[in-house]
């Protein structure tokens, strides 16, 4: 039942033209040869497409629900085209981002709507990870960039550089916890309690302030933690303005909030695509419009 695509494109025509002859101008062919194709389907599919009784064709019942089909058939195949030829030509179809939630959702949400403007048939993944897992990511090939929390060493093949933007992390605790009682605290107050953290799934050096450390691989959890009152936690401030507004209580620590930078990095292991170059040149130019305007297509 493999119809060529002509004939798919001659129904599909003859369906919007409203007619044979209206479609077989619209596709520069002879109406006998338009008639003929969709003849030809009919047959193969046993059922009547169009109603001929009328001056004009009109779709059939079983010719409105075929052409939903062969509309879907020929907009795979132009995606199948497209995606040939720009594999042909080299283009990156696919990319995978690691990204911590240390970085700032605005900047996230700007770097998307670039991405989604200029590069529309792009494949993209966005994997939420932290600290080492990203490392790990971008080393093993996972994940062609990676954003994260600035380290102070990377694995020699590990290629960085930091971001203009910080981000801003805050100290906090659920209102009802002992610590949000105290009119000062200092960092040996924060000792005394149970410390909530982030726990990358490659192990880190960071030892915890207190023994009794509770840890998990992703923000969004150690947030409920926090609201929960099992502790105290670092967590970024655009993530508790965003989801737990006025819930939570900021600790006045000496030397908090801290303004941590952002590191993007990417591996030389492994060949830089032209939409990860060009994204990379992007968020080193921190998103100036004369280097939105030369993304690839």
């Amino acid at each position: 039942m493999a119809q060529s695509l002509d004939a798919l494109t001659a129904f599909v025509e003859a369906a919007s033209q409203g007619s044979f002859s209206a479609a077989a101008r619209q596709l520069g062919k002879r109406q006998s040869t338009i008639s003929e194709a969709i003849a030809n389907l009919e047959i193969e599919y046993g059922v009547q497409l169009f109603d001929r009784a009328h001056h004009t064709p009109h779709l059939t019942h079983a010719g409105r629900i075929l052409l939903q089909h062969a509309q879907r058939v020929l907009l795979a195949n132009d995606s199948l085209s497209r995606c040939a030829s720009e594999l042909a030509q080299g283009r990156q179809l696919e990319m995978t981002i690691a990204i911590s939630d240390i970085y700032q959702a605005d900047g996230f949400t700007r770097m998307m709507a670039l991405v989604h403007q200029r590069t529309p048939e792009l494949a993209l993944e966005c994997l939420i990870a932290e600290d080492a897992d990203v490392v790990s990511s971008v080393e093993q090939g996972r994940a062609h960039i990676g954003l994260l929390a600035a380290m102070a060493s990377y694995p020699t093949h590990i290629r960085h550089f930091t971001l203009e933007e910080t981000s801003e992390v805050v100290l906090v605790v659920a209102p009802g916890h002992a610590l949000a009682r105290l009119k000062h605290v200092r960092a040996a107050d924060l000792a005394h309690h149970r410390e909530l953290r982030i726990q990358s799934f490659e192990k880190s050096n960071v030892q915890p302030r207190s023994n009794a450390c509770w840890s998990t691989s992703h923000y969004l959890v150690l947030l409920e933690m926090v609201l929960a009152g099992y502790g105290w936690a670092r967590l970024p401030k655009w993530l508790v303005e965003n989801y737990a507004p006025a819930r939570l209580h900021e600790l006045g620590v000496p030397g908090w909030p801290k303004h941590i930078a952002i590191d993007v990095i990417w591996s030389s292991r492994y060949a830089v695509g032209s939409v990860s170059a060009w994204l990379l040149a992007l968020l080193e130019q921190g998103f100036k419009k004369e280097q939105a305007s030369e993304a690839p297509r």
